[in-house]
């Protein structure tokens, strides 16, 4: 996948160092708001720290081991929606993502985590998606409710958030679960 057209005002390309500009405005655009919740805000101060991600992402995603990909909505770039881990012995994705404070609210990250758990299962053969949120994160809690995954349980202490830890919620779908949801909803 190079790019994934999800519909007609969204996909998802693979990170390059092209992009790496347009994501670190973005990044620091939406900074304080971001770093209620992601841990890797400080030290993304500049281009060059934005660069070293995306180098980083592409030799995990050259190695297998992962898949990040950018978000465009409406032809631009408005966040990330990663496969952090690719857990191939257990057939498993973590998918983590985030969204540009000025993008929330348009349905964009349901659709994108949709879409990503629906390769997971159908392209790559995977049996399991996971994802994680912060036990206050309202709006990241609501995609995996949203789209029916199964609220595994709290994993106490679970992330270190700058000066402070938080628990985390565990969400998972399962290949025949998703499988059986998407039959009903055509059937609707």
């Amino acid at each position: 996948m190079s790019e994934y057209k999800i519909d007609e005002e969204i996909s998802l390309k693979l990170a390059e160092l092209k992009d790496a500009e347009r994501v670190f405005e973005l990044t620091d655009n939406s900074r304080e708001y971001l770093r209620e919740w992601l841990p890797w805000l400080d030290m993304t101060t500049s281009v060059e720290d934005t660069k070293e991600f995306i180098t980083f992402c592409i030799k995990n995603h050259s190695e297998n081991k992962s898949m990040t990909t950018f978000i465009v909505f409406k032809g631009e770039i408005v966040g990330t929606a990663s496969y952090n881990e690719i857990d191939w012995n257990n057939k498993i994705a973590y998918i983590g993502y985030w969204l540009g404070k000025d993008y929330q609210g348009n349905g964009i990250m349901t659709r994108v985590a949709k879409a990503l758990t629906d390769f997971a299962f159908n392209e790559l053969g995977l049996n399991k998606v996971d994802i994680r949120a912060a036990v206050e994160n309202k709006k990241s809690r609501s995609i995996p409710e949203r789209l029916g995954f199964v609220n595994e349980g709290c994993l106490r202490q679970a992330e270190w958030l700058y000066d402070h830890y938080v628990d985390l919620m565990v969400y998972g779908m399962l290949a025949k679960d998703w499988e059986n949801n998407q039959q009903k909803q055509t059937e609707i």
